[in-house]
């Protein structure tokens, strides 16, 4: 990790000591993340009702530039100026550079049609089927540690090659705590 995100993880557990017990994990999770970004990987993530909302937060955020600015590489601007057909692509500068991460909960098509048809625990588990492959690291939250439709994600995750990372209450070890490579 670079100084300025050491530097971040050291505020944010100084405003929240009780994170402090598992900074250890924090620091695993967001080296996990930096080194499944550098290398292509995408995050998976995935929750229940509030946590369903936290997984779609973070999967803008991280799809968007959220703190600092990342602008388009030097080909796609290059490309920009060159011109393309239809009105003035000059507003393609503004897009950034993204980290690829998809909030397994958004796809209410999708997520209604593995409900009917396959049932509801296996929601996020036929996601990671679709979208997961090895390098990429999937990110569930549940209160519990034990919500159903999660652990059967980080299962199909497990066999399928993906590392995971579990945030779980404070009390709740549950299933994902014997499944999730960090928790």
């Amino acid at each position: 990790m670079n100084v300025r995100s050491i530097r971040a993880l050291e505020e944010m557990t100084a405003r929240h000591p009780a994170l402090t017990a598992c900074r250890a994990d924090i620091d695993r999770a967001c080296g996990l993340l930096v080194e499944t970004f550098r290398s292509g990987g995408t995050l998976l993530i995935c929750g229940n009702g509030g946590s369903a909302a936290d997984a779609d937060h973070i999967a803008g955020e991280l799809a968007k530039s959220f703190l600092l600015r990342r602008p388009p590489d030097a080909a796609f601007a290059a490309g920009v100026r060159e011109g393309l057909p239809g009105p003035d692509p000059a507003c393609l500068l503004e897009l950034t550079e993204a980290l690829p991460a998809i909030s397994l909960a958004a796809h209410g098509a999708l997520i209604t049609a593995v409900a009917n048809d396959l049932g509801g625990e296996l929601i996020f588990a036929q996601q990671v089927m679709a979208y997961g492959r090895p390098g990429d690291v999937l990110l569930g939250l549940t209160t519990s540690g034990s919500s159903t439709n999660v652990v059967r994600a980080f299962q199909t995750a497990r066999l399928r090659g993906l590392r995971s990372i579990c945030l779980t209450g404070r009390r709740a070890p549950g299933w994902l705590a014997e499944l999730a490579d960090i928790r």
